[in-house]
């Protein structure tokens, strides 16, 4: 029989830096004790980053793999929800059993969390879909030809201002995923709550700790970046580091009501 999970929304410490810090440092402890389940989660965003570059390149358009690059975080949060049920575990000392871990992902598509994925989802196509338009408006009269002998058109003005606004349509798009999934997907997995009350609260707590959260998305939007240069090889490790994290975060600025007195 499942674990009960308790009710409602806790209560939310401020956060802190060294809150940060102290999340890095529990997350790679994580991803030391259970290597196994680190690779086994980031492979399916690896496999997804190699599809979408295979695409542009089969295709021959290569200003779909630059938006693809700024659009593809917009993913993670996808696989990180077993990330978070392995700190979940560790952290009450529970056993890693590989048929325990994987029921209770196969669980969650009865809760919340596919609703979420869902809006994940929808941005991410609708990204591309703006994208798309953002390329016409720039170089839709340009002649591409494919991956290998059109990169030189970025360094038009045209290219440049395409990349300009790209990217920041794009940064727009990834801070709001992030402001709406950083505390809601823990969230979601630890307690009984509804994805949209889920999203608020995220919202809130990034509203109310601008700076630390702020960086937190830094710290996760510059690793993703580096980890994705070397034919996305880098999410083995970056990918498994945040998701664990991300927990710990979560755990340390979450406090049931009942303990209110302890903040």
């Amino acid at each position: 029989m499942p674990d009960q999970k308790p009710l409602g929304l806790p209560e939310f410490r401020p956060v802190t830096v060294s809150m940060l810090g102290h999340a890095l440092q529990k997350g790679w402890s994580d991803l030391r004790y259970a290597p196994g389940y680190a690779i086994v989660f980031s492979a399916f965003y690896v496999v997804f980053g190699w599809i979408l570059a295979w695409i542009t390149i089969w295709t021959g358009q290569s200003y779909w793999l630059v938006f693809a690059a700024v659009g593809f975080p917009l993913i993670g949060p996808f696989a990180a929800v077993g990330l978070y049920e392995v700190s979940h575990r560790l952290e009450m000392g529970q056993p890693l059993i590989s048929s325990e871990i994987f029921g209770v992902i196969a669980q969650q598509r009865r809760r919340q969390l596919p609703s979420i994925c869902v809006i994940i989802l929808m941005v991410f196509l609708f990204w591309f879909f703006l994208a798309h338009m953002i390329f016409a408006l720039f170089l839709g009269l340009s002649t591409m030809t494919n991956v290998s002998s059109s990169f030189e058109i970025y360094s038009t003005a045209e290219g440049m201002s395409m990349l300009g606004v790209g990217t920041l349509v794009g940064g727009v798009f990834a801070l709001l995923i992030y402001m709406i999934t950083v505390v809601s997907l823990p969230l979601l997995l630890d307690r009984e709550v509804d994805f949209v009350t889920a999203m608020i609260a995220s919202f809130q707590v990034v509203l109310k700790n601008p700076v630390p959260m702020l960086m937190w998305a830094a710290i996760i939007a510059a690793l993703t970046f580096l980890a994705m240069l070397p034919a996305f090889l880098g999410l083995f490790i970056v990918l498994p580091l945040m998701g664990h994290a991300t927990w710990h975060l979560y755990r340390l600025i979450a406090v049931a009501k009942t303990d209110r007195n302890q903040i």
